[in-house]
């Protein structure tokens, strides 16, 4: 019964979180198409909401859309991927030799301040116009916020979990397994968050700037060199759109499960 009366709430909340979605959208149209009609702004400044729609239905017509999203997903994956795997065993090492740490911690943070679009000339200059570039520039902006999050998740752990796990005998991997990773897994998510943001923040700015004739950052490059503006806001109707699904329905449901997984969550 308890279950059946939780599951209800569930989906009222849903609900009320969909309502809340569509009913600012329809605001948001509706105060777009009004300072469209006052024409406040010339049409090749500010199209409308029309205009928008039917550059993304000739996009999606074109092919255009789904193969740039496709691709520009598959560099995120990649890159995100390899910033995770490298990231993370640094952090892993600047917990174990404290030293280390405390010096690389400070020239991640510097690292991480990086404006993405300022690794894009290092990247042309070195690696050239091409998807390895691309890559680099993921990487280079995301692999210093896992690193961070990652030493500062395990650090961050209250020492009284760690010493009463040693009394109860637990060491090696089997410390590191059930008691470090359960209570750094709510700020290693977090992290993996943060670095998802950045790594798609610049996706989209290596992609306009590293032309490779594909992906969402070039639709826009594109829509800029032929001033149209109708394209350039279709794309980042979709860019948004992406990061917001991805938000909710990855790392909020990812989140939700660790916490489930590990006892975590609140009654």
């Amino acid at each position: 019964m308890d279950t059946h009366i939780n599951s209800k709430k569930h989906i009222k909340i849903k609900m009320k979180d969909v309502l809340s979605i569509v009913s600012f959208l329809l605001v948001f149209l509706l105060i777009w198409q009004i300072v469209f009609s006052l024409q406040i702004w010339p049409v090749v400044s500010l199209p409308s909401p029309a205009m928008v729609g039917q550059s993304f239905v000739d996009l999606v017509q074109e092919n255009i859309l789904i193969e740039s999203i496709i691709i520009s997903l598959s560099r995120l994956f990649i890159g995100l991927v390899i910033s995770v795997v490298i990231g993370g065993c640094v952090g892993l090492v600047m917990v174990r030799f404290k030293q280390f740490g405390k010096t690389m911690s400070s020239f991640a943070l510097g690292f991480q301040s990086f404006p993405s679009i300022a690794w894009v000339p290092f990247a042309i200059l070195l690696i050239g116009f091409n998807d390895l570039g691309i890559l680099f520039v993921i990487v280079m902006n995301s692999v210093f916020s896992v690193m961070n999050s990652t030493y500062g998740a395990i650090r961050n752990i209250p020492p009284i979990y760690l010493h009463a796990a040693r009394n109860m005998g637990a060491s090696g991997f089997l410390l590191f397994r059930n008691v470090m990773i359960p209570a750094s897994a709510p700020s290693l998510i977090m992290g993996l968050r943060q670095a998802w943001s950045f790594a798609w923040h610049a996706l989209i700015g290596a992609e306009m700037l590293i032309t490779t004739g594909v992906g969402l950052g070039y639709i826009l490059s594109v829509g800029r060199e032929f001033s149209n503006m109708s394209e350039i806001i279709a794309t980042m109707i979709v860019i948004f759109g992406i990061g917001l699904l991805f938000d909710r329905f990855v790392f909020s449901k990812l989140d939700e499960k660790v916490r489930e997984r590990w006892g975590l969550t609140q009654s």
